[in-house]
């Protein structure tokens, strides 16, 4: 068996699992975040509040593990390999959440949260980005000030409007510094593999420690405003792989299929990803309406929904 079996043996299932613990985090960090007080965007106060809650700290020893797995990962397999499988921490997660509810799994989300996982592989098999190293060789700065503004775009979003539209500009902001995190950590798995010091002779490893907690936070304050995580989920776990091949192609020197076919294929993908999207925004307003209840007169304590008549006396 040849060295590039071997590799893949190690990655594929290591990619697997991290997936599967990631699912699980977000799921019962979505949980705890909505049993704590509603904390304004990077206060670090939500952590603190957070650390007293016993199923949060089960959060983050399924995102530590799930971190190393992911490292484990990117050290042995390709970065076009290892994102995919990643990004099924979202049907994971879906259906860790659905079981801590103590519910079945709603068809409609299992379909739109397929549709996204659908729509981000093809993309990136479209894409084929090939090549590359663990090092960096290219200028950073043009593409960290892209992502930067984007970042700051969806935490302005969210600052200015309410609702889903708030949910996703955070989990927007999330992705991407999740997505910088994961071009990283190929550096950083990289250099381990040239031995354990390595890493911290470099900047990278040092960057990642910044803004990997505060792509954490992000994702507190996303679950915490979203009354259900998939659609959420689905923005991050998708344009983390995204963001990802940007920096596999900015700064590790990796190159991608061209042509107008693929670019076709690439702009259909990515319609794809946004009606799973669409899809799963548009469920989860519905299982999250309060039910409708018949004969309830306006002064029953309860308000009665825009579209129930009140009989006229």
């Amino acid at each position: 068996m040849d060295e590039q079996w071997t590799d893949l043996l190690v990655a594929v299932p290591s990619a697997v699992a991290g997936a599967a613990l990631m699912g699980l985090a977000s799921a019962v960090q979505a949980k705890a975040s909505h049993q704590v007080r509603t904390s304004a965007t990077l206060n670090p106060r939500l952590l603190v509040d957070l650390v007293h809650r016993p199923l949060w700290l089960v959060g983050i020893a399924a995102t530590i593990g799930g971190l190393l797995l992911q490292v484990l990962a990117l050290g042995f397999g390709p970065l076009l390999l290892v994102q995919p499988l990643l990004v099924t921490a979202l049907p994971f997660a879906s259906g860790f959440a659905a079981w801590l509810d103590r519910r079945r799994p709603d068809p409609v989300v299992v379909f739109g949260t397929l549709v996204c996982v659908a729509g981000l592989s093809a993309f990136l098999a479209l894409a084929r980005p090939t090549g590359g190293s663990t090092e960096m060789v290219a200028n950073a700065g043009p593409l960290a000030v892209v992502l930067t503004l984007v970042a700051l775009g969806g935490i302005g979003l969210s600052t200015v409007l309410r609702g889903p539209g708030r949910v996703l500009g955070l989990a927007l902001a999330t992705g991407v510094c999740y997505g910088v995190t994961a071009g990283l950590l190929k550096v950083v798995a990289g250099q381990l593999r040239e031995g354990a010091g390595v890493p911290f002779t470099h900047w990278a490893l040092y960057v990642v420690c910044v803004i990997g907690p505060i792509g954490f936070l992000l994702s507190q304050n996303t679950f915490q405003q979203g009354r259900m995580i998939a659609p959420a989920l689905a923005v991050i776990t998708t344009s983390d792989p995204l963001i990802g091949v940007a920096i596999g192609i900015g700064w590790l020197g990796e190159s991608a299929a061209t042509g107008a076919g693929v670019l076709a294929g690439e702009v259909l993908a990515a319609g794809v990803i946004v009606a799973g999207i669409a899809i799963l925004s548009h469920r989860s307003s519905h299982l999250v309406a309060p039910p409708r209840t018949a004969g309830v007169s306006p002064g029953a304590g309860s308000r009665a929904h825009p579209s129930q008549r009140v009989p006229s006396p």
